[in-house]
């Protein structure tokens, strides 16, 4: 097996961090790969050898960190029955918590239009998922019900990070999770 070389990651984090850092400052059009690179402390030829460009650089750093969000949703409930849309409430509110610097900066940044439909799209897959298992409540029609629960969800989370999270995140996923069970979006089997 080939081994790999631990400095890669480190190097590829601090990119990322670079990358989030410089979105707080300015917006992400006006961001250039020397930015990039001087922030990160490596060389232009180093950030070329891991992204072809500062949009594969974001939509890489995009995919990271829904990638873990998505994780969350699965490690909160393994075995992948009943509402694991709701049960991954709170441990996804965390994630966005501790991670306070990426979201806000794809939430706020002119320059990243495209993350709130990328974040949208993964919530509309879940949730996509949960009413193929027959957790969903079949009375509500099938579309109108995923893009209701998915705005809903996207609209919280953007009104808590853009307002540097008024609440605790265990707040926040309790008031999220009682609106959708009160609201008879889920079947109660």
């Amino acid at each position: 097996m080939a081994k790999v070389d631990r400095r890669i990651p480190k190097t590829k984090d601090a990119i990322h961090k670079a990358l989030v850092e410089l979105m707080t400052e300015k917006d992400f059009d006006n961001i250039t790969i020397n930015d990039i690179s001087e922030r990160a402390n490596i060389n232009r030829g180093t950030l070329y050898l891991h992204y072809s460009d500062k949009y594969d650089l974001l939509n890489k750093t995009i995919e990271y960190h829904l990638g873990n969000m998505l994780h969350l949703c699965v490690v909160a409930n393994p075995e992948n029955e009943g509402l694991d849309v709701l049960q991954s409430l709170l441990p996804v509110f965390q994630y966005f918590d501790e991670n306070f610097l990426f979201y806000s900066s794809m939430l706020t940044n002119k320059g990243v239009t495209c993350f709130h439909d990328q974040l949208m799209q993964v919530i509309i897959n879940k949730l996509y998922e949960r009413m193929e298992k027959g957790v969903m409540n079949q009375e509500f029609d099938r579309e109108v019900l995923v893009q209701f629960m998915a705005s809903a969800y996207v609209g919280a989370v953007e009104w808590w990070i853009k307002n540097n999270r008024p609440n605790p995140p265990e707040f926040m996923a309790q008031q999220v999770k009682n609106i959708f069970e009160s609201s008879h979006l889920f079947s109660h089997n």
